[in-house]
């Protein structure tokens, strides 16, 4: 996953602008002159959220990567509820590389699978997947089929899982993002290129044709209400794998939203890269796309 925008309001005189929720895609990424807040301060980038419950069809007992020696060879008795947790941010380290043009982001976000409810297996932490970045945007006004192309970007991207032995999973992405927007709807368009590894070493080869070498994303604001859609895809054609994961964020009271989450395909993380399931979520949000 990789290269998403969140929504950034501008502050109010006095105000604090750390995680703050709501805004436009050129406010989050500072597209403007209005907009500019200067380097190191801390922003939101992908959703921030907790899924009390996390239901999946078909848990991933025994991760065959495709490599014996990152394969595990026994089956690991795993729930089919557990919860799930993300949190992302990030931050411009140089603003104006090129005169008023370009600006350099890092950013980082992590996502947790934790068996909570399994007293079996010591309410382990399944699989968490790290996700350092490097991006440099650029700023844009153009008109494309109604939308205003408003950012271009690229980057590297590396997500890893911290594990070792047969269970280690890693990956390294060269990537483009481009950002659309109109009213109450924001678009991020995002092909990536696998950076090559030695046969040999690779942890999870072909990685690419199950998760995906790009990815759409769409969010739409019904009121205070968002609905998300993120889809991968392989860009093979036969066969054509991927994922589709749709997200709802419901107003509670603030920014406090009851979330549900529902995802079918590969790659949901790392260690379930070529392995097929369908997940139904549910929980709450602090932090959405918008």
């Amino acid at each position: 996953m990789v290269w998403y925008c969140l929504l950034y309001s501008t502050p109010m005189a006095g105000q604090s602008v750390l995680f703050e929720g709501g805004g436009s895609l050129i406010d989050r990424w500072e597209l403007s002159d209005s907009t500019r807040h200067g380097t190191f301060l801390v922003r939101p980038y992908k959703p921030v959220y907790f899924l009390l419950a996390n239901w999946c069809n078909n848990p991933n007992k025994q991760p065959d990567s495709g490599n014996p020696e990152t394969s595990l060879p026994v089956e690991v008795p795993l729930q089919a509820v557990e919860c799930k947790f993300q949190f992302s941010f990030k931050f411009k380290a140089w603003e104006g590389i090129f005169g008023k043009h370009g600006d350099l982001w890092l950013a980082y976000s992590q996502s947790s699978r934790w068996q909570v409810y399994n007293s079996d297996l010591s309410r382990l932490f399944r699989e968490t997947n790290y996700e350092p970045e490097v991006l440099l945007n650029f700023a844009t006004d153009l008109r494309v089929l109604g939308f205003k192309l408003c950012m271009i970007g690229g980057g590297i991207n590396h997500q890893s899982n911290g594990r070792s032995y047969f269970l280690t999973r890693s990956w390294n992405r060269a990537l483009l993002q481009f950002g659309f927007i109109r009213p109450n709807w924001t678009v991020m368009v995002r092909p990536w290129m696998r950076l090559p590894e030695e046969v040999a070493v690779d942890e999870n080869p072909e990685v690419e044709r199950y998760a995906g070498r790009g990815d759409l994303l769409v969010v739409r604001m019904l009121g205070r209400h968002q609905l998300s859609f993120l889809g991968r895809h392989s860009l093979d054609l036969d066969p054509g794998r991927g994922s589709v994961q749709l997200d709802w964020a419901i107003p509670v009271k603030e920014r406090f939203k009851v979330h549900l989450q529902f995802f079918h395909g590969h790659g949901e993380s790392l260690i379930d890269f070529n392995h097929e399931q369908t997940t139904v979520g549910l929980g709450f949000s602090l932090i959405e796309w918008n």
